[in-house]
């Protein structure tokens, strides 16, 4: 196997879909635990209870396995929300994203992600695969919004979702700020506000 092979481009089944959730949990723990400078796939293996060939011929390298665990995360993301308004759509997922970056396990691990990603092109890629597809599933609330005349109906709706999430994470990885419902919620109504406004449309004004 190569590093130009993605992982997980194949789902497994039975005996190696255990294998693989094992390997993830494990490399989740480590990422955790040591952050990106200290994984190593032998430690995985052995955390996971399975072979480190088996481990090296699946994911090749530590990016690789990065890469892997990103697209999992992805798979097991909480649905959208829709409550029928824009602004009540944009708290729900300001609230999804303030819940998991303050939860002790999610919030690190992301962290770590993040901070891989700014030193290795192949985990960069991935994180950005990973909150392209997060960004697309939420952008569908805006859509919404539009057609009942909440925005302007050429509103960039992956721009609105981004701006939502965008205060929070500088909150965690920059300022150090409170990461609170508060925070979360005014992150959300600035958004919405902004939106209504037409910041979001290409011109950056109120369509007629």
């Amino acid at each position: 196997m190569t590093d130009e092979v993605e992982p997980g481009t194949v789902r497994p089944g039975g005996r190696t879909a255990r294998v693989r959730e094992a390997v993830l949990r494990a490399a989740e723990d480590a990422l955790t635990e040591q952050g990106f400078a200290g994984l190593d796939l032998a430690d995985i293996a052995r955390r996971a209870g399975v072979g480190k060939t088996t481990v090296y011929r699946r994911w090749s390298t530590v990016t690789g396995l990065l890469a892997d665990l990103l697209q999992d995360m992805a798979e097991q993301s909480v649905p959208r929300t829709e409550t029928g308004s824009l602004l009540g759509d944009l708290k729900a997922n300001a609230l999804l994203v303030q819940r998991t970056l303050t939860d002790p396990r999610q919030g690190a691990l992301f962290q770590a992600l993040v901070a891989a990603a700014t030193c290795d092109a192949r985990t960069a890629a991935a994180l950005h695969r990973f909150y392209d597809v997060r960004v697309r599933e939420w952008a569908p609330c805006v859509q919404q919004a539009a057609a009942r005349g909440e925005v302007p109906a050429d509103t960039d709706a992956q721009e609105v979702i981004r701006a939502v999430s965008a205060p929070l994470y500088y909150r965690l990885l920059i300022s150090g700020g409170p990461l609170d419902e508060t925070a979360a919620v005014r992150a959300a109504e600035a958004a919405a506000t902004a939106a209504r406004a037409g910041a979001y449309t290409p011109d950056g004004r109120q369509s007629g």
